[in-house]
Order: C-alpha cells, then sequence, then structure tokens
C-alpha cells in the first residue's frame, strides 16, 4: 500500500498548480470588448488595398503616433460601405458625430518603457507580425484581457502563465524584445528603453 503522506503531495502539487496556472490566470484578467468591431480583412483585401502603415504611422522621431484618429477614416466613411450593423453604427455614432473611437490597445506598454518602431520598421525591416501577429488580417477585433493587478494587457505577458509552446509574437515582455536583441546581435544600454 502506497505511504499516504506522499500522495497527499502529490494531490497537493497538482491542485497547487492546476490552481496556479489554470483558475488564477482567468481571475487575474478580466475581458472588455472593444468599443466597435472593425475588420482588418476587409481594409488590407485586394478590394481597398490598405496596408498598416496606411493607418498606423510613425511620427518624424519614429514614434508610433497611435491608432488612427477619425480624420483617417471619415473620408472613405461619410456613408455606410457595406450593410453591417457596426458600420451603420460607427458612421452615425462616430463619423457624423466626430466623435473619436476610444481603443483599448493591446500593445501599451508601461510608462517607463519607451519603444521606437522606427529602428525596428524602418531600418530592421521587421513586419508588423512578427510582433502584433496576424492582426491584421482579422475580420473580428478580439476582446481585450485587462490584468486586473497592472491594467495592462494580457498581450504583455502572452497567453499562457507558463509562456510554453506561445508564437514568437505572443509577448512583449522585456525578456523577449532582450531575446530578439540577442538572436540578432543588437546591444543597448538600458536608457535606450527605459526613460
Amino acid at each position: 500500500m502506497p505511504n499516504r503522506g506522499w500522495m497527499t503531495f502529490v494531490v497537493g502539487l497538482g491542485s497547487a498548480l492546476a490552481l496556479g496556472w489554470v483558475a488564477f490566470p482567468r481571475l487575474q484578467y478580466r475581458t472588455i470588448e472593444q468599443p466597435l468591431q472593425f475588420s482588418h480583412k476587409v481594409h488590407t483585401s485586394e478590394a481597398v488595398g490598405m496596408t498598416c502603415e496606411d493607418c498606423h504611422s510613425l511620427g518624424d522621431d519614429g514614434r508610433f503616433t497611435g491608432l488612427p484618429s477619425m480624420a483617417t477614416c471619415e473620408p472613405c466613411h461619410t456613408e455606410p460601405q457595406g450593410q453591417t450593423a457596426e458600420e451603420k453604427r460607427f458612421v452615425d455614432e462616430y463619423v457624423a458625430k466626430g466623435r473619436e473611437i476610444e481603443w483599448l490597445v493591446y500593445a501599451r506598454q508601461p510608462e517607463n518603457v519607451y519603444f521606437s518602431h522606427a529602428p525596428h520598421v524602418g531600418l530592421a525591416g521587421i513586419a508588423c507580425a512578427r510582433c502584433h501577429g496576424p492582426h491584421g488580417g482579422t475580420d473580428r477585433l478580439r476582446p481585450y484581457q485587462e490584468n486586473r493587478l497592472s491594467s495592462y494587457s494580457r498581450d504583455i505577458w502572452g497567453p499562457s502563465p507558463t509562456r510554453l509552446r506561445r508564437a514568437e509574437w505572443q509577448g512583449m515582455k522585456m525578456t523577449d524584445c532582450s531575446s530578439c536583441h540577442d538572436a540578432h546581435g543588437v546591444r543597448q544600454s538600458c536608457l535606450t528603453c527605459h526613460k
């Protein structure tokens, strides 16, 4: 007959791991729907022919200028394009009223981090999908998952607390940046990214 103490330990350890890897992450994040649905797939299709840079531009200093303003959308959307309820709502509630959409930003970094897209996109030629995944080909926006403790997006940590079996674009932690820099022989001081 097996030792009861050993079995109790194994059951306790298994329960603790299940709580830590399954239950806690579900409690740690709250899911919030984006204020409006948007299809990247439609906008990047051959019929429309837009690129990431058409809406997501860089400033003169190489910093990302943020999500597109209504001024970017308005020229094509003064009238609804298509028959969807979301398109009609977009025109009626946002375009017609000159109201900006308060998007929840999946890749928002902590305040102490300075990240410039210019050396990554411009100099290194890294495709948007390398860090942002297949987001540019999606038909709907996925819900935003916000960490209840830090208020940052789950995209910063990645989908799994173990960080195992994840795609290279699933995670935007400092270790992810450092690993990529090390792989490409890029050396920087701490103050390059932390201001």
